[in-house]
């Protein structure tokens, strides 16, 4: 497994945070001259907005925090590290299809996975199963909305490519 950098994970922390400094203060000028009452509007919209997502981001990070002590790492590298095969790439994409949430809560979740032992195959799996299969999705908005046979079809439809999502990516990630 190719190791790492955390030093790269924080310069790219950084650059986040200052592409989104750019990018708020750069839509807070445009919404001034648009109208100068736009930008309070704006911030208490984002704060609103913020509130809402609070309690998911906050049991989402615990989550992820528990994973490294509550799974041994001997189990996490078994089930689902590099080495775990056909049985990773399957257990990732049940277990993304399984969890609810935005990306807010999967990303922290899969960092403290990967952090644990995780290989990122099946990490991989997890991911696009989440975003293609969610189950809460499909129940929620799908079948209400598309019906049972249309939702049925595009899910199974769906189904094999979280798997090949993970072999592609264990296929490229050894190779850079």
């Amino acid at each position: 497994m190719v190791p790492i950098d955390r030093k790269k994970g924080k310069k790219k922390m950084n650059l986040t945070v200052w592409i989104m400094f750019f990018l708020a203060g750069a839509l807070t000028i445009i919404a001034y001259m648009k109208g100068p009452h736009l930008p309070m509007e704006g911030l208490k919209a984002g704060g609103k907005l913020f509130w809402d997502i609070l309690p998911a981001l906050i049991l989402a990070f615990i989550a992820a925090g528990m994973i490294s002590k509550v799974l041994p790492r001997e189990l996490m590298t078994r089930w689902l590290g590099e080495e775990s095969g056909l049985r990773g790439l399957i257990i990732g994409t049940l277990a993304g299809s399984l969890t609810p949430g935005g990306p807010f809560v999967q990303f922290p979740i899969v960092a403290a996975l990967l952090k644990a032992g995780a290989g990122v195959a099946p990490l991989m799996a997890y991911i696009s199963a989440w975003s293609l299969l969610g189950i809460n999705r499909f129940l929620i908005y799908e079948v209400p909305l598309l019906g049972w046979r249309l939702a049925l079809c595009r899910m199974a439809a769906s189904m094999i490519f979280p798997i090949l999502i993970g072999l592609l990516t264990r296929a490229l990630w050894v190779r850079l």
